[in-house]
């Protein structure tokens, strides 16, 4: 276990015939993989199954979002015996730009839509309030009224500013580093404003909504808007280890020995975009096989 980085990820234990046991995911691997032989906190449920763990494999993500995504589909692919949920709590939800003239705004909404999909219809809520917080798109409309005006002037915007409040939050939501560092270091600067005003309250609610932006602008691969199939591989130190991506989303998980010359091929046939993942992910799973 102490191979397993202090990164988001995925964990999967296995028994001595090589069967998963159970599918987890972790905001940091090597301490919540531990946790399972320290204090399961409630989990009193799993001690039968922690006795018969005699391996442990692990993905490391970009992200806790990306985390959240890839346990999601390895489990509604296949979910083991001690798993208790399909897919996880969270529920699938995407972001929505209207730059309409009269009413622009975003929305959060189920169907596909502009952005998404995402995790986490609370969370990806708390996320476009702070957008709105500090990029108000809403207060540019041609079809205010009389409170909406008077925010309108407050935060300074009008309809002229209407086009430019578009194309950064468009590029907010494509996770585009200036964009995505300009909002959070505003955010930060309405929190600490917060705080040296005594307003607790709403400096905690603006640290809510930092994170809540950082859950939907952080790196995420594995949950795919547009549907596409192919595998993915990674090999290392004789180990290959092979990711299926289905209709977007990666669904399957494998690892086994390999010669590098027969992992070749497949190395090959890997989408460019994925290699690091890919790569990054086998050199893990090598080191983790030298625990047994």
């Amino acid at each position: 276990m102490t191979r397993l980085p202090s990164a988001p990820g995925v964990y999967r234990f296995r028994d001595a015939g090589g069967r998963v046991l159970y599918v987890g995911r972790a905001v940091q691997l090597r301490r919540r993989v531990a946790s399972y032989w320290l204090d399961l906190r409630g989990r009193h449920h799993l001690r039968a199954m922690v006795a018969r763990i005699a391996r442990v494999e692990a993905v490391v993500c970009d992200s806790e979002h990306e985390a959240a995504w890839l346990e999601r589909n390895l489990l509604e692919h296949s979910m083991p015996r001690w798993n208790r949920t399909p897919g996880g709590q969270e529920v699938p939800v995407y972001i929505r730009l209207d730059p309409r003239p009269a009413a622009p705004g975003l929305s959060v909404v189920h169907e596909p839509s502009d952005f998404g999909p995402y995790l986490g219809g609370e969370r990806v809520r708390l996320a476009v309030a702070a957008l709105h917080r500090v990029l108000p798109l809403a207060y540019t409309g041609t079809a205010l009224r009389g409170s909406e005006r008077e925010m309108a002037a407050k935060h300074g915007v009008g309809p002229g500013d209407r086009t430019a409040l578009v194309d950064t939050l468009a590029a907010v939501l494509r996770r585009e580093p200036a964009a995505v560092a300009s909002v959070d270091r505003l955010l930060r600067e309405r929190r600490d404003r917060a705080s040296e005003a005594l307003a607790f309250e709403l400096a905690a609610r603006v640290q809510a909504e930092i994170r809540a932006v950082e859950w939907v602008t952080s790196p995420q691969r594995v949950t795919g808007a547009e549907p596409y199939d192919c595998t993915v591989s990674g090999w290392a130190a004789g180990v290959l280890v092979r990711f299926g991506v289905q209709d977007g989303r990666v669904r399957t998980w494998t690892h086994r020995p390999c010669t590098e010359a027969n992992a070749h091929r497949h190395l090959a046939a890997t989408p460019h975009a994925w290699a690091d993942f890919a790569n990054r992910n086998a050199e893990l799973a090598a080191q983790l096989a030298q625990d047994g």
